[in-house]
């Protein structure tokens, strides 16, 4: 399972939860601890900012756990509204260009998978992750 954290410069974080772990509020709070790893090694001095943090209302995403972490790191948090219809950022801006991207790859091995998604993402302009300039 592919998790992607990105702000408007591009990726933060590129996580992939191992298989058969499971997708629970203890291995997302400390994939956010990895994130705010990130934000520090990578934009000196955002942390002492406000970091606005937008996500999907999945189960992990709204355990009283994980939002007590998110207000305990100081983070904002903006909650994609539950029973939307409307999709996630993600599902739209990030994942459709994804998936169309890695059509008619074959890959032989999980390490060839997430290379080539990870040498994607990576590649990818700030025009891609700036929400603003998409129509």
């Amino acid at each position: 399972m592919l998790t992607v954290f990105w702000d408007m410069k591009g990726p933060v974080t590129i996580s992939f939860l191992p298989k058969r772990s499971p997708v629970n509020a203890e291995n997302y709070c400390e994939l956010l601890e990895t994130v705010r790893g990130d934000i520090r090694s990578k934009w000196r001095g955002l942390l002492t900012t406000r970091v606005t943090l937008l996500q999907d209302n999945a189960r992990p995403h709204t355990a009283a756990r994980t939002l007590a972490k998110i207000d305990h790191m100081g983070w904002e948090l903006l909650t994609h509204p539950p029973y939307s219809p409307d999709l996630a950022p993600s599902d739209y801006y990030l994942f459709g260009p994804l998936r169309e991207h890695m059509r008619g790859n074959h890959f032989t091995t999980d390490g060839e998978v997430m290379q080539a998604l990870r040498k994607w993402l990576l590649s990818q302009s700030r025009e891609f992750t700036r929400l603003e300039y998409r129509s």
